[in-house]
Order: structure tokens, then sequence, then C-alpha cells
């Protein structure tokens, strides 16, 4: 565990000076975890929970580049924590929620940030990678915490989406347990962030009146390492028209922290405002499907 601030007299990074605004300290008494906070948006989320007053859980698949983000915040007192994650593998999605839930602390929100785009390859449990990653870990570990977040209520699940889940038409059940099919990655990542959508709404139907609420956002098109193992020319043309990752997170925060947004669940987001998603990303039966067939996937009985 680590805590970190910023150091006496040192100049205030950058990417710090959004999160110590005039709302510095009003998240104070609070619990956040976010997942792949050691660059991109994750870390400007997690910075920026922590620099309100939040006590925040980095969760990364690789603790030291946790640790490289905590360092120049330790000196202030900010409360925060790496915990190692690698959502590639269900056996590691287990490991750190039992070790956050040793810990006995409440789990006001979770922020379901990791993401991966362009990668050809299975899961250590046999399932397409990016599907696997973006989807499979995200809903195991949301639901190993499903107790801790309905005790702490109010609280608040984040899942990260993008546009790009209109690109999918739908989720071949039949095609998740082989490697990745297309040359670039793009199709799986869109099916992908289609079950964030649904994993979303059907959240929120099924923990109704729980005091937990569920969102899924767009962040923009924001130029972070998720595009790292795209063609180089490919990712070149692409990050052109990027956004940057604090103008990325914004509309995290909004869904994390807004208090016009308490209450409200199911919805999905952009540019810090409710939009409406792709036609599939509304259909209900969907939803519950994939909930029943990730249940299965992860090894979860069914509920």
């Amino acid at each position: 565990m680590t805590t970190f601030a910023v150091t006496a007299g040192a100049p205030t990074p950058r990417w710090l000076d959004w999160g110590m605004s005039s709302t510095a300290g009003d998240l104070a008494g609070r619990t956040f975890l976010v997942t792949g906070s050691n660059s991109g948006i994750g870390r400007i989320t997690a910075t920026t929970l922590a620099g309100r007053g939040g006590q925040v859980f980095l969760a990364c698949r690789a603790p030291e580049k946790g640790e490289a983000v905590a360092a120049p915040l330790r000196a202030g007192g900010a409360k925060v924590e790496v915990l190692r994650l690698d959502l590639a593998d269900l056996s590691s999605v287990r490991d750190a929620a039992a070790t956050f839930l040793a810990r006995g602390l409440p789990l006001h929100g979770l922020i379901n940030n990791a993401g991966l785009a362009g990668t050809r390859s299975l899961t250590r449990d046999g399932f397409e990678l990016t599907f696997g990653v973006n989807h499979l870990g995200h809903f195991l570990l949301t639901r190993l915490f499903e107790a801790r977040l309905r005790e702490s209520a109010p609280a608040r699940v984040v899942n990260v989406s993008s546009q790009a889940h209109r690109s999918a038409k739908g989720i071949d059940f039949s095609v998740l347990r082989q490697r990745t099919r297309s040359r670039t990655g793009i199709p799986e990542y869109g099916v992908s962030k289609l079950a964030n959508i649904l994993f979303t709404r059907e959240l929120a139907r099924r923990w109704s009146g729980s005091g937990v609420t569920a969102y899924a956002l767009h962040p923009g098109v924001v130029a972070t390492d998720i595009w790292r193992r795209l063609p180089g020319p490919l990712r070149w043309l692409l990050m052109r028209f990027m956004i940057s990752p604090e103008e990325g997170a914004r509309t995290t925060m909004t869904c994390a922290t807004a208090p016009e947004l308490a209450g409200v669940s199911g919805r999905y987001y952009n540019r810090e405002r409710e939009a409406t998603p792709s036609l599939v990303a509304q259909d209900d039966a969907l939803a519950v499907r994939l909930w029943d067939e990730s249940e299965k996937m992860v090894g979860l009985a069914s509920t």
C-alpha cells in the first residue's frame, strides 16, 4: 500500500491542477477504486479523486507503474494505495477483490476504467482478449464487490465505454472463447464497449433500490496507452484527432461524483451530458443474456 501527495514547495504537475480546485476536500471520507489508473484517463481520475480528499485505490496490472503515479503526491498526505489487478486473469481479479475486502473499508465508487484495443490474443482463462479485459474482468470485479457497494450506499459503479459501441451490431457469443479474429482488433473493441453499456443497464435494473447506481460513458476519443498496440501508421493517424486525458476524464468525474446524478442509474453519458446509445445497446433481452453468459464465463452461480 502507498500513500502519496505533493512535496511541500514543489511545483504542482500540470495534470494535477484540475483536481486541486475549490472542490478540494469535498470527497473526504469516501473510498474509490479506479482500474487502469497508472496512465491516461484512469490516472487523471484517480489523482483528481485523491485531490478532492477521497481515499483512492489505484488498481493496476503493473504495481510499479502505479507507484510511479503515487510518488509525486506522497508528501502531501493524500490517501492512496496501489492494488495489483490483471483483468486478463480472473484469478488476479479475485485476489485483488479479496485484498481490498480484507481491509474492511467501504467502497463508494468503483470506476471500471481500464481497457485495451487493437490486441489479438486470448486471456489466461481462454477468452478473446479485448472482451475479456474490457468486460469480463470488470464484470467479475463488480460482482465480487456487490455486497460492499450495497453496504456503502450511496455508491456508484462507473463503466468507461466508448462511442465505438455503435459499430457493434450485436454480440456473437460463439466466438468469445476464440482468439481475436479481425486484423486490427477494432471490431472486437466495439463489441466490448457495447457490453459495457449493456452491463450498466442490467446492473441498474438488478440493483434497483439498493442505493448503488451505475453509469456508462464515452470519454471522447482520448490519446492514451489504450491504442499502443495498433499498427504504427494507424495509431499516428488516429491520435492526431484525439483529445487529452484531462479532457477525457471530465465525464468520468461527472458520473462518479456529480450530486445531480445521485439516484440516476443505467444511463449513458457523453461530454458530461446524458446521451442516447445505439439501439442495440438498449436491447434489454441482450443485456439479460450478456449478464447470464458472463456469470457462466467467470464461474459465478446464477442469481
